[in-house]
């Protein structure tokens, strides 16, 4: 559900956008499924910034991909009416690139920067004031020549998202005086009416058998659940018939998806641990460098759902698969010390 602009300065948000991804993202408060403590807090910070005639304040989003950090930020904008800006932080390379972002808002108008955590420090330095006090302070020149030029900004709603909070800067977090809110993985129930919601739009004649099934191995998260969907809804359009459970089982199946949202780069992580780790401890360098995969990748794809479902354990020494995990991959722990 979230998406990363890949140009350098914002671009508007579109209510024609025709991409499926932007047809599946709800438009209005009562479609967003889940999270409801995030939206009857938001609600508040919205409904009380409104009656002021005053922006909201900042407000940080976290936790995994996929739970819906971006369509918050869409939904904020159409609450209070205003335009919403899209960037992203590696987008923001130079301070110069913010510094036209921010020149080029109206008032009011919501700035989401997605994946914050990869602005520069120079660059959160420039966001500080901007922020707090709505001005930006550019410095002009080198060394004892250099003068410092403010400028002052209409005001506006930073909306932010991050995948690795642990990333922020204290001073950076601590601005985000609306409130930091942590996204939490879906429950089933939740993921099931979504998947109802989508097979809707998308047009799809699905069996609640064949949503379910695909529910099942949504890992808990919107964005795994619809690409799902969408394949299926490919795999039945070739074989020309709704989509059953028996179709939508042959399509998860031709995706590499087992039936606990697992793909075969998660079932050789744990292959890896049992069998040439003897179950871990090992370090995630090792780890990265066995699977041929950059460690960030196990850090933000894999591991945030094996840990969520049981299967594997981060301790001070290392990653350790856990019986759980062990069962899955069909060795028990008493048949691996045999």
């Amino acid at each position: 559900m979230s998406s990363t602009p890949s140009q350098k300065g914002p671009v508007e948000a579109s209510p024609t956008e025709s991409s499926l991804d932007a047809s599946l993202r709800p438009g209005l408060w009562d479609e967003y499924i889940g999270q409801d403590q995030i939206k009857a807090n938001l609600n508040i910070l919205l409904s009380a910034a409104r009656q002021r005639g005053q922006c909201p304040e900042h407000v940080l989003f976290y936790g995994p991909a996929g739970l819906g950090k971006t369509t918050l930020a869409h939904l904020i904008a159409r609450e209070i009416g205003t335009s919403l800006k899209l960037t992203s932080g590696p987008a923001i390379e130079r301070v110069g690139d913010l510094a036209s972002i921010l020149t080029n808002l109206s008032p009011g108008d919501i700035l989401f920067i997605d994946e914050i955590h990869r602005l520069n420090r120079a660059i959160e330095e420039v966001l500080y004031p901007a922020m707090e006090s709505g001005r930006l302070d550019i410095i002009i020149g080198k060394g004892p020549s250099a003068r410092t030029v403010q400028l002052e900004l209409p005001p506006f709603t930073l909306v932010a998202a991050t995948t690795r909070i642990a990333l922020l800067s204290s001073p950076l977090r601590s601005r985000f005086s609306g409130g930091t809110f942590r996204l939490d993985f879906y429950t089933d129930d939740d993921i099931l009416a979504i998947m109802r919601r989508s097979a809707k739009i998308l047009g799809v004649e699905a069996e609640d058998e064949a949503l379910n099934e695909i529910a099942k191995r949504s890992r808990y998260t919107p964005r795994t659940a619809n690409y799902l969907l969408k394949r299926a809804r490919d795999y039945a359009q070739i074989k020309e018939a709704p989509l059953t459970k028996s179709l939508a089982l042959d399509a998860l199946n031709l995706l590499g998806v087992d039936e606990q949202g697992l793909t075969s780069s998660d079932r050789k992580l744990l292959s890896l641990l049992t069998d040439k780790f003897s179950g871990g401890p090992v370090g995630l360098s090792t780890l990265a460098a066995s699977m041929s995969e950059d460690a960030a990748t196990i850090e933000e794809v894999h591991e945030p759902y094996l840990l969520q479902i049981g299967f594997l354990e981060r301790t001070p020494r290392g990653r350790v698969i856990t019986e759980r995990g062990r069962k899955h991959g069909g060795i028990s722990g008493q048949e691996k010390l045999m």
